[in-house]
């Protein structure tokens, strides 16, 4: 299920809390739809990492001076107020072993610890890996697995550069992932380093035009493998190579419009990324002349980067001749 559908789908299942699990290759972005349904749901968002956490994590008791009995102090992240509103999530869970699955499963199931009951604003999803990944995932506990729903995770690039477009991924990485969308998630346990959502937004988007130029096909290769590394480098190679974007933006009219599908990325994320409201109808103008699917890009960057020039006329004008590839 792409990862739209599947907020949604928590969305709705929210008022009743049911208990998803969501699994899918690693690194594609499994993690984020919990953390974008707190924010729709406007709750606190609890991130417990599964393969970290000890049984001691879940509480531990604490004798009662002069008594036989005794009590367990609850773990600091369990959630106490009944009028708050939380999602918590057990991040990597198939990478837990039986011990912690068992814990997690009374809770999942009986909303309870050591006697402590979650309150009714309290939503638990959990994420892992599947077991044919080979990525360290255990299967998941008969008992456990009944008490939930379970929905696979599919990466499509349309969902990923939504979200990449809100969460200041680089406009040159989004651009270069739509013209090749096949290394978005090329996911092989064979191999070292894999092309992921995860490894290139927090492998090569965080470190571009930070590093060297020099050292930037080394340190991409560092995070998503050789061959996804050197097609991003060349692809930043024609990004530099193109002409002045302010220059061009003075004359959009009469300025060359490349043919290449690889410059025609580079140039619609390069003029995304220097948009201002000062320039903005003259980015139309441009944009207008390119192949509309590459404006779309573009005025898509535009406008979630600043929502302002959304507002504006020129704006509306666009969006009215380009509804037949909008909608």
């Amino acid at each position: 299920m792409r990862s739209s559908l599947i907020l949604k789908t928590l969305v709705a299942l929210w008022d009743i809390k049911r208990p998803v699990y969501i699994i899918g290759p690693p690194g594609g972005g499994k993690t984020s739809v919990g953390k974008q349904l707190s924010r729709l749901v406007e709750a606190r968002y609890i991130h417990l990492h599964g393969p970290n956490m000890l049984v001691e994590d879940f509480g531990v008791p604490d004798v009662i001076h002069g008594a036989i009995t005794f009590r367990y102090i609850m773990p600091h992240w369990w959630p106490t107020d009944p009028d708050e509103r939380v999602v918590i999530c057990f991040d990597d869970r198939g990478q837990c072993g039986a011990d912690i699955q068992k814990v997690m499963a009374n809770i999942i199931e009986e909303r309870e610890l050591h006697g402590h009951r979650l309150p009714e604003n309290v939503m638990i999803i959990s994420t892992g890996n599947r077991v044919q990944d080979k990525a360290g995932a255990n299967r998941v506990l008969t008992h456990l697995a009944d008490r939930e729903t379970e929905i696979e995770f599919d990466t499509t690039l349309d969902d990923w550069t939504t979200w990449a477009l809100e969460n200041d991924v680089a406009p040159s990485l989004i651009a270069f992932l739509r013209f090749k969308s096949n290394l978005l998630h090329d996911f092989d346990p064979q191999r070292p380093k894999n092309p992921t959502p995860r490894s290139w937004v927090k492998g090569v988007s965080a470190i571009v035009d930070v590093v060297p130029l020099e050292a930037e096909f080394a340190c991409f290769k560092g995070a998503v493998g050789e061959g996804p590394a050197g097609e991003y480098a060349a692809f930043r190679k024609i990004e530099r190579e193109l002409p002045n974007i302010d220059h061009l933006l003075l004359d959009p009219e009469n300025s060359d419009v490349p043919t290449s599908p690889a410059t025609l990325y580079a140039l619609s994320g390069g003029i995304a990324a220097r948009a201002t409201n000062a320039n903005f109808s003259r980015c139309i103008t441009y944009l207008n002349r390119m192949p509309p699917e590459f404006g779309v890009l573009a005025v898509s960057y535009i406008v979630r980067k600043d929502p302002e020039l959304g507002l504006t006329q020129a704006f509306i004008d666009w969006s009215v001749d380009n509804q037949d590839v909008l909608f």
